[in-house]
């Protein structure tokens, strides 16, 4: 069975935003709409000065608060887990987005509808990898099977991230590692 998800490794994204940028030029979306979102992550979590980042996207969540809140049927989960929004049901009503912990789904004011990351599923189908994945210059974002790889070095959340017992997302992360501080003697 195949279960997919993204990764994020944050030991290695350096905040340059090209995922997001692929993303918005491979969809070509409104400039107020980012499927995917880079956050900077508290340095005080991490016991020493640094610059620390995620990507973020869909979860594709196990139970996805979106799909369940929508009254006009306008998403489905394939059996692959992706979490796929279909527009030309959408009625606009945002009812995903107040249903959504991590305030994914985005409102798009010139259509008049909702819309959200779909892990470039039609890509996958293709043999792709997402736009995200793919414009990542620091390798920071893969796409995983969860029921195949070893998932011991991740995690399911990071700081600041909403309770996940809510609806289980599938996202895992790779927290930053502290490197050595070097220092020149004067």
């Amino acid at each position: 069975m195949v279960k997919k998800a993204f990764v994020v490794k944050s030991d290695r994204c350096a905040g340059c935003h090209a995922c997001e940028m692929a993303c918005k030029n491979e969809y070509q979306l409104e400039p107020a709409i980012r499927w995917r979102k880079v956050y900077p992550l508290p340095e005080s979590e991490f016991g020493m000065p640094g610059r620390y980042f995620a990507s973020l996207a869909c979860n594709h969540c196990e139970d996805p608060a979106c799909l369940n809140a929508c009254p006009a049927k306008a998403y489905t989960k394939r059996k692959d887990g992706i979490v796929v929004h279909h527009k030309e049901r959408c009625i606009g009503c945002k009812m995903c987005m107040l249903a959504c912990p991590y305030k994914v789904p985005a409102f798009n004011e010139k259509t008049k509808k909702v819309e959200k990351c779909h892990m470039c599923a039609a890509k996958q189908d293709n043999g792709e990898m997402p736009a995200c994945v793919a414009g990542c210059p620091m390798e920071a974002l893969a796409i995983v099977n969860l029921e195949e790889v070893n998932l011991d070095k991740t995690r399911s959340s990071l700081p600041g991230f909403p309770d996940i017992s809510i609806t289980k997302p599938t996202t895992r992360f790779i927290k930053p590692t502290l490197g050595i501080q070097v220092r020149r003697d004067q």
